[in-house]
C-alpha cells in the first residue's frame, strides 16, 4: 500500500475532521483522480511525435496512455475532426498516490526557479490544475534520449465542496503552495 494513503488514513484525516468540523469520516475530502495530459497540436505533421510522448507518458505514470483526439474540424490549424493530437492517463487508487508522491516530492523540487505552486489554480468545485512545461522534470526520463521536451497538465480530481477544503488537504499531502 502506498506510504502517502497511510498518511492520508492517519494524519490527514483527523486533522481535516478537527479544522472543517465534519461530523461523518466520509465528509472528509480526499483524491478522487489524477488526470496528466499532453497537448501535441505539432501531431499533425509528424505522426511520431505522439509515439514518442505516449512512451515517455506511459514511463512517467506507469500506466499505458490513451490516445485523445480532436472534437471538432479547424481549417486555420489545419486540423480535421478525429485526428489524433494528444494523449492522457487515468490514475486512481495506489497508483495515483504514488503518482503524486514522486510528483511533489521528486518533479516538483527540480523545477527551474520554483516558489511554490500557484494557490489560485483550484477551479471553483475543490479540483486543482496545474501545467508543466518540461517533462523531464520527473527522474524517470532519460534526458539524452529526449527529442522533443513536452508540456503536460496535471489536474487532481478531489472530492472537496470547496476550493478551500482542496488547498488543505493536498497542503497537507505535502503540495508547497506559494504564500
Amino acid at each position: 500500500m502506498a506510504r502517502l494513503k497511510d498518511y492520508y488514513n492517519k494524519e490527514i484525516v483527523p486533522a481535516l475532521t478537527k479544522e472543517f468540523g465534519y461530523k461523518n469520516v466520509m465528509e472528509v475530502p480526499r483524491m478522487e483522480k489524477i488526470v496528466v495530459n499532453i497537448g501535441l497540436g505539432e501531431a499533425i505533421q509528424n505522426v511520431k511525435i505522439l509515439d514518442a510522448a505516449q512512451s515517455e507518458l506511459a514511463m512517467i505514470t506507469g500506466q499505458k496512455p490513451v490516445v485523445t483526439k480532436a472534437r471538432k474540424s479547424i481549417a486555420t490549424f489545419k486540423l480535421r475532426k478525429g485526428m489524433s493530437i494528444g494523449c492522457m492517463v487515468t490514475l486512481r487508487g495506489s497508483r495515483m498516490y504514488e503518482f503524486f508522491d514522486r510528483f511533489v516530492n521528486v518533479a516538483i523540487p527540480r523545477i527551474r526557479d520554483f516558489r511554490g505552486i500557484s494557490p489560485r489554480s483550484f477551479d471553483g468545485r475543490g479540483n486543482f490544475s496545474t501545467g508543466i512545461s518540461e517533462h523531464f522534470i520527473f527522474p524517470e526520463t532519460d534526458y539524452d534520449k529526449i527529442d522533443k521536451v513536452l508540456g503536460m497538465n496535471i489536474t487532481v480530481v478531489t472530492t472537496a465542496k470547496t476550493d478551500d477544503e482542496a488547498r488543505e488537504l493536498l497542503r497537507m499531502m505535502g503540495m508547497a503552495f506559494r504564500n
